[in-house]
């Protein structure tokens, strides 16, 4: 759906906006269900219509792809977040297929720093499904969460960390976050496209704050709750301007050999300007600047990022314990599937 007002709903802004400004034509092809067969029926109804460049956005489109691709050579493919873990490590790329997936544990590491350095001690993550990306999300997060607790001297940080099994809230995650906030936990983390109603529910009800994922969604989690203030920061990843700028680059510029068959990751492109880059936490208003955690802070965190002062893991075969050194991680598995 293009209603997430996150990944999703992002990326066809992107195309969209493009497409008008360069007077392209432009549709939105939706898939009837959750299945690769109703991904495959939309992607050939796209080209029967004449359509050439066909946008996906996630990994759910991996098998799509690989159903497709390799039939229309004629057509070019552009695929954000769908990585080789997705596709498979036999698939060979064609030259008509460009796959874009970013360092979610970077931004995931920035948010978590940040709660910590702005006085949070009992923070909680609750994931969308436990695919790559989430999960890059989620241990970055525990990673900046340790480190800021590291530099503080604190050794009474604790995480709560779950998925929910599925990408959007219900009454059932409400339940659990319910539980969360009223046993002390003071933010969350709620990364997985819609799953963020259900910590807003419940974070509105006990005083709590949020984090929020893919875009700036501190106006969205505002808008949602009916009150402003709620949202500490968002960890983001640019997926407009990754969207966009390939679109400009392949079809206005020409340039598509500089993307032929790659899985290209998106990440910190430069030092000294954080807005620059494929993955940040909102400078303005989105994040809730202190003193003890001000623009010139994160600037210096971005930087030694860059210049690999501070390194984040983004391995995923590992618990999200494991990255804990000296807070406490409290890993509760799924809340459903």
């Amino acid at each position: 759906d293009i209603t997430d007002q996150s990944f999703n709903q992002t990326t066809y802004e992107a195309c969209k906006a493009f497409c008008e400004e360069k007077g392209i034509d432009f549709n939105y092809f939706k898939p009837a269900g959750d299945s690769d067969a109703e991904r495959v029926a939309m992607i050939e109804s796209s080209i029967d219509e004449g359509y050439n460049v066909v946008v996906m956005p996630g990994y759910a489109f991996a098998g799509a792809i690989k159903e497709t691709a390799g039939t229309y050579s004629d057509v070019t493919f552009i695929a954000l977040d769908v990585g080789a873990a997705d596709l498979g490590d036999d698939y060979q790329l064609p030259s008509n297929l460009y796959c874009a997936v970013y360092q979610e544990e970077l931004c995931g590491y920035m948010a978590g720093y940040a709660a910590v350095k702005l006085g949070y001690k009992n923070l909680g993550f609750l994931g969308g499904m436990a695919v790559p990306a989430v999960q890059r999300y989620g241990y970055g997060f525990v990673q900046g969460v340790d480190a800021a607790a590291a530099d503080l001297g604190l050794s009474d940080v604790t995480v709560k960390y779950v998925y929910g099994g599925q990408f959007f809230g219900d009454a059932d995650i409400t339940a659990v976050m319910d539980t969360w906030y009223a046993g002390g936990t003071e933010v969350v983390f709620a990364c997985g496209g819609g799953i963020y109603t259900s910590a807003v529910d419940a974070a509105k009800k006990a005083n709590g704050k949020v984090i929020g994922v893919d875009v700036d969604q501190a106006g969205v989690i505002a808008n949602y709750a009916g009150v402003d203030g709620l949202t500490v920061t968002s960890a983001m990843k640019g997926l407009y301007p990754a969207t966009y700028d390939t679109l400009n680059d392949v079809i206005i510029n020409g340039n598509w050999a500089n993307y032929v068959g790659q899985i290209a990751t998106l990440g910190l492109v430069s030092a000294d300007d954080p807005e620059a880059n494929y993955v940040q936490i909102p400078m303005g208003e989105g994040t809730q600047w202190s003193d003890s955690f001000t623009q010139d802070d994160y600037k210096a965190m971005v930087a030694d990022m860059y210049n690999g002062v501070i390194t984040v893991s983004n391995d995923i075969s590992k618990a999200a314990s494991d990255f804990a050194t000296v807070i406490t991680v409290d890993d509760q598995g799924a809340i459903k599937g």
